[in-house]
């Protein structure tokens, strides 16, 4: 069968499942709508908990990154999986515990305070409308080259199924129809992993794969190590960036994981507060098979790209070649008239330009394997983004009707309040679909941006929320405006205001704007210090609260106010 045969049948037969358990698992309350009736078990929050957190960026985007950054790209992979372990210790039970739906419910309690609650859902609502965007794209990517329609077309008809149950089953839809798309997107990367690992090193074991011996019995990295300086790139295996910045992407990304609202509320899903941890773990172990996969897959797939297409005849060309150009995502333009593609990294004399975000999409076309691998690549590719993008609309559209709308209504009905949840998810999905279309950097790029913004924002308050009883809520409300305030400058400036001034020479210390995030973070804690030191203790109920949180006898029933 086709290509597009087969994306039809697997992607349509993954829609249906998403949706059938949508329809089936529909919330019919605030709670279900909110924490699913707080009633999953640890193995399959786990799972939802992974597919909500290895989005579009995870599936699509990062190996992408490490396939063209090298060494460089594997910040991402630390950052991320270092900061689920910073989530599942320090944040997760303690705010299970509290009991609060919301990350600006903690904030707006702790602090006893409504200016403190609004500014958290600010905060909250940008950070989800810039990783959704994201998520957005990459629906567009993967819907572009195997429906063979344009990339915008593409985002729109992502839009369309997301609002189906992302608006209809609230947490509870969600979170079953993650367990699904965690089960699809991890076999779907997994599958031409192993494939293609075998194809090359005859190791079925990708990871291993990657440092194993090609045809020729030389190993995989030192064989690309050697194509790549022939071409007059840099060795894939020698980093380019700084140590410090380095650190800081790493740090924003880590504690930027540990901050964001939608893999926060996860932990109410549990029935008690042990379980919140156990989930975790479970996520953890879930989420690694697919993250020590990834660099595997970026080695494969640049070395493969670059073996069937670099220095060769523009004539003739392979199939993928052809395919993906119609999507614009790979171009070719033979410079100086000799029909020979060069890949250089000189941007005057490059003829191959790729797409970051096509690589995990084109390995297997690139490995020449079966067309029912490609289709599954592609429904695989779309669980990823979807099941994350519904998890931030649903953290967007309770932060407006419970945290907005309940502060300022508290008389209002629950039926009301799910409608006002229901209406805002829907805005959310239109707006989402508009930064898609029209988005700000490559996918991984806008997500650093979010976890950059999450860090600066977030973490502090939550963690000396959790572990200071002596911050008030002038330091919470200060720390979070000054943080969120001086990452966004400073990432406005250099991509959007002065972007030929983005190199290491201007920036502060040597730290990029992915990385911004880190002193973002320092500058709210600092703020958040100084301020509450200045200002008021907090009540003696809201001290007691505190020390009754971090009490560790709460593996039981979780606490309510």
């Amino acid at each position: 069968m086709e290509i597009l045969t087969w994306t039809y049948i697997l992607v349509g037969a993954s829609f249906a499942l998403y949706i059938g358990i949508a329809i089936y698992t529909r919330a019919g309350s605030t709670k279900e709508f909110y924490t699913a009736g707080g009633g999953v078990s640890p193995l399959a929050n786990g799972m939802a908990t992974a597919a909500d957190w290895m989005s579009a960026a995870s599936f699509i985007s990062m190996a992408g990154i490490i396939a063209f950054s090298g060494y460089d790209g594997s910040v991402y992979l630390m950052g991320w999986t270092g900061g689920y372990v910073l989530l599942a210790l320090l944040l997760a039970p303690y705010l299970r515990k509290f009991g609060k739906f919301t990350v600006p419910d903690f904030v707006g309690d702790r602090y006893y305070s409504n200016k403190a609650r609004v500014v958290a859902v600010i905060c909250a609502l940008f950070i989800s409308f810039t990783y959704v965007a994201g998520q957005m794209r990459g629906v567009g990517i993967v819907f572009s080259r195997y429906l063979e329609v344009d990339i915008n077309t593409g985002v729109i008809i992502g839009m369309c199924i997301v609002f189906f149950y992302a608006v209809l089953g609230g947490m509870k839809g969600i979170t079953y129809t993650q367990v699904a798309q965690y089960c699809v997107l991890i076999f779907a990367f997994m599958v031409p992993a192993i494939f293609v690992s075998m194809q090359l090193t005859g190791n079925p074991v990708p990871q291993m794969g990657m440092g194993g011996t090609v045809a020729d019995g030389s190993y995989l990295l030192d064989k690309l190590d050697g194509v790549l300086l022939d071409m007059g790139f840099a060795e894939y295996t020698s980093g380019r960036k700084g140590m410090i910045d380095i650190f800081a992407i790493t740090l924003a990304l880590m504690v930027g994981t540990a901050g964001l609202p939608h893999v926060i509320v996860r932990f109410f899903t549990v029935p008690r507060v042990k379980d919140a941890r156990l989930s975790a773990g479970y996520a953890l172990v879930f989420i690694a098979i697919l993250y020590t996969t990834a660099p595997a897959v970026a080695v494969f797939g640049i070395y493969n790209a670059i073996e069937t297409v670099a220095n060769k005849p523009v004539d003739d060309l392979p199939v993928w070649v052809e395919n993906w150009e119609k999507t614009n995502l790979i171009t070719v333009d033979d410079k100086n008239g000799d029909g020979i593609v060069q890949y250089t990294p000189n941007p005057a004399t490059n003829e191959l330009k790729i797409d970051k975000d096509i690589m995990v999409l084109a390995s297997p076309e690139i490995a020449n394997l079966p067309n029912w691998v490609i289709g599954l690549v592609a429904a695989g590719g779309m669980a990823a983004a979807l099941s994350t993008a519904a998890g931030l609309l649903l953290v967007i559209s309770t932060s407006v009707s419970r945290d907005l709308f309940r502060t300022f209504k508290p008389d209002m009905t629950e039926k009301r309040e799910l409608l006002i949840a229901r209406i805002s998810a829907a805005g959310a999905v239109v707006l989402a679909g508009y930064f898609g279309v029209n988005p700000p950097g490559f996918v991984a790029e806008v997500v650093a941006f979010a976890f950059g913004l999450a860090a600066a924002s977030f973490f502090p308050v939550i963690i000396m929320g959790i572990f200071s009883k002596r911050m008030n809520k002038e330091g919470s409300i200060a720390g979070m405006i000054s943080g969120l305030l001086f990452t966004m400058a400073y990432i406005v400036y250099f991509k959007f205001v002065s972007p030929e001034l983005n190199t290491i020479d201007h920036w502060w210390f040597g730290i990029s704007p992915e990385g911004i995030g880190s002193l973002g973070m320092v500058v709210n804690f600092v703020v958040c210090y100084v301020v509450s030191k200045a200002t008021p203790a907090p009540p003696a109920e809201i001290q007691e609260m505190i020390e009754e949180i971090r009490v560790p006898r709460g593996a039981g029933k979780a606490h309510a106010h």
